[in-house]
């Protein structure tokens, strides 16, 4: 039975996409099945995961309106063991289509429930915001995954998606766990970046993973190739951190099972 892992922060630029695309490659080089689902409008896990966008015919859009079966929508991605549920610009719409329907925060859970046999892992790239798509995500998930950019405003925020976590919780999915908080675009040469990991570290504690993401070039010039950082520089600083994040979830999963 595979886990579902929604990877969610309503601040945008915090390394989300970031985070779904490599850990989904470095999962899958740990010889882990994996599907990951690009909830964001923007698509750039579709994107960055070497799809392009405007070829996507079925994706997240038609998941959530239920108006094909999940294992329809799912495309082969470059990277070994990684499918991909693509997303379209189009998504944008679904929040207003989803309003009048019942049980809107359940569509995405009534869609996968029956993939979860057929991977090891499923990672939701959610949208930056806490609206309907990122609700259906967490309602489905069976954890979060929260990355936290080491910069000033890093912990601004930071309560309003725990309490969504909370209410989460309490109405829709009380067996939502948190997988853990993701530190990333760490530089270590800034004073700041290095008070930011001792705050979150000393607020968080065992909520924070061992493994930092660091600032790295090669990180950010993968996206535009289609690339995971696996797949454009497996020697890289990026490419090492997130295949230590992977082992890091897998150990604990394991620990968990």
């Amino acid at each position: 039975m595979g886990k579902i892992i929604a990877i969610a922060n309503q601040k945008g630029g915090v390394g989300k996409t970031t985070t779904s695309v490599n850990l989904a490659a470095s999962l899958g080089v740990l010889e882990k099945k994996v599907l990951l689902i690009d909830a964001d409008p923007q698509a750039n896990a579709t994107s960055g995961l070497g799809i392009d966008v405007e070829s996507v015919a079925y994706g997240t859009y038609q998941l959530l309106e239920h108006t094909k079966a999940a294992k329809e929508m799912i495309v082969k991605t470059s990277s070994p063991n990684v499918d991909l549920i693509p997303a379209h610009i189009d998504l944008v719409a679904i929040e207003i289509e989803l309003v009048d329907q019942d049980e809107r925060e359940y569509m995405m859970k009534k869609a996968i429930r029956d993939l979860k046999n057929d991977y090891d892992y499923i990672l939701i790239d959610c949208a930056p915001s806490l609206g309907l798509l990122t609700l259906n995500a967490l309602t489905s998930a069976d954890s979060v995954m929260i990355p936290i950019q080491c910069e000033y405003f890093a912990l601004e925020g930071l309560g309003k998606l725990l309490n969504t976590i909370k209410s989460v919780q309490k109405i829709h999915n009380p067996d939502l766990d948190i997988e853990g908080m993701v530190l990333t675009m760490y530089d270590s040469r800034l004073r700041l970046s290095n008070q930011v990991v001792e705050e979150v570290k000393n607020h968080f504690s065992e909520m924070v993973f061992d493994t930092i993401i660091q600032r790295n070039v090669r990180l950010s010039e993968a996206p535009s190739y289609g690339e995971s950082i696996i797949k454009y520089d497996a020697s890289s600083k990026g490419a090492a951190n997130y295949l230590n994040l992977a082992h890091e979830v897998v150990v604990k999963n394991k620990e968990t099972v």
